[in-house]
């Protein structure tokens, strides 16, 4: 490891210590650059390379100027750190699709199960999200995204943080081959009305409390889109 590489993994470590210590926070400001490097003993580079591994990773967000909201601040957002990872592992095939879609039954039938046992709040959100999946004229895109909003909201509305950035970094590491596979669909307006269908019945089951019949149609519903678009097998 060359010099400037144990540099910054000093400050990165020294912030680690210091969110592990609750010393630093959500809401909190670093200290300056200036500050760091002084404290540290090393260069403001490196603060600055330190500062922007934790901006990707999504714990800080950095702003130039002065006042409130200059400088960098803990926000401590998993989802986008989680999904710029997730998105280069499967880009290098670090992370094989088949992996990927595995791992995302594995959640959904966590999230589902433990939506259908709650006796939770109802799922307003997810019935707007139902509602707009009807609206005439949506393209292939819109439709999607829309889909996979709704399958986020299901998991953030679980209450589980992990699973919900989770499921956001896999579902946007995959949304390319999501989207290009669609486009292996022969009739999409039927696909896209199976789709709806399936969904609705999903939340029903999870409203009814049948924790088991949710489970079995998310898997269904999951595994046979990407098996209809050609991403893996059936």
């Amino acid at each position: 490891m060359s010099e400037t590489q144990r540099a910054w993994r000093t400050v990165l470590e020294r912030i680690e210590s210091d969110l592990l210590g609750g010393v630093l926070g959500p809401g909190d400001r670093l200290p300056s650059e200036r500050d760091l490097a002084a404290d540290l003993g090393v260069g403001r580079s490196s603060v600055r390379e330190a500062l922007r591994v934790l901006e990707v990773m999504g714990l800080i967000r950095t702003s130039t100027g002065s006042g409130p909201q200059a400088g960098a601040i803990v926000v401590a957002a998993p989802t986008g750190g989680m999904s710029t990872l997730m998105r280069l592992q499967v880009a290098a095939r670090g992370f094989p699709l088949a992996d990927v879609v595995q791992t995302r039954l594995v959640l959904e039938d966590a999230v589902v199960g433990a939506l259908a046992a709650a006796d939770g709040p109802p799922l307003t959100e997810v019935h707007r999200i139902l509602d707009a999946m009807d609206a005439d004229g949506l393209s292939v895109g819109e439709f999607l995204a829309l889909d996979a909003q709704l399958h986020f909201m299901l998991a953030e509305s679980s209450g589980n943080t992990v699973i919900a950035a989770t499921m956001a970094g896999l579902r946007e590491a995959i949304e390319s081959y999501v989207v290009a596979g669609a486009a292996g669909i022969a009739d999409w307006d039927a696909m896209a009305g199976r789709l709806r269908d399936e969904h609705r019945r999903i939340v029903d089951a999870v409203e009814r409390g049948a924790a088991d019949t949710a489970r079995a149609l998310i898997h269904d519903h999951i595994t046979g889109y990407y098996a209809a678009a050609g991403l893996v097998g059936p």
